[in-house]
């Protein structure tokens, strides 16, 4: 079920070798940055929004009971607040590997909080990979977060760690909120 798109992501050079790059954490990038970087500033992206739509066979969930984990989905007018990091360019070979369960390299403009902004990259999860999960009611997947483990550790630690660096942020994101909302009640 799994989609192994390291060498895909091989492929996909957007940028020249040696250079430093922006990298957009909107997941588990923004509290658990486990790589070296120059730099880190809050920034967002515009016209994309956080969902918990990827499965997760290979961190917060198995094969035969995959967790989700947040990918982008394309929104006209939304504004998804994260993380960004000034990095090396040989630095996205481990990333690759991370991220290598259905998410792309994809190029976006990101924008600081000081009302700059910049090209750098974003790892995509769409709806083509075969890890996908796609929509389902905020209940259910609430209940597949509070019960998927995987090799990372627990699916709720994911959510729940996301949601507390997104208020750290002061971030808004409703979907995630209200999913760790909703973990949290259950046993």
């Amino acid at each position: 079920m799994t989609l192994d798109t390291t060498q895909l992501n091989r492929e996909r050079v957007f940028f020249d070798t040696g250079q430093t790059l922006w990298l957009f954490g909107y997941g588990s990038l923004i509290w658990k940055a486990e790589f070296p970087f120059h730099e880190r500033r809050p920034a967002h992206i515009e016209g994309w929004t956080r969902r918990f739509w990827q499965g997760s066979h290979d961190h917060r969930g198995t094969p035969e009971a995959p967790g989700r984990v947040a990918t982008l989905v394309e929104s006209s007018g939304a504004c998804c607040q994260g993380m960004a990091y000034r990095i090396d360019a040989d630095t996205l070979a481990p990333l690759d590997v991370r991220e290598k369960n259905g998410y792309l390299r994809e190029r976006v403009t990101l924008h600081f909080q000081d009302g700059s902004h910049a090209e750098g990259l974003i790892y995509l999860a769409s709806a083509d990979n075969a890890a996908y999960l796609g929509h389902a009611p905020l209940d259910q997947m609430a209940r597949q977060i509070a019960t998927a483990e995987g090799p990372s550790g627990t699916n709720r630690d994911y959510l729940l760690n996301l949601a507390a660096a997104l208020e750290d942020l002061g971030a808004e994101d409703s979907h995630v909120f209200e999913l760790a909302e909703r973990v949290t009640r259950l046993p």
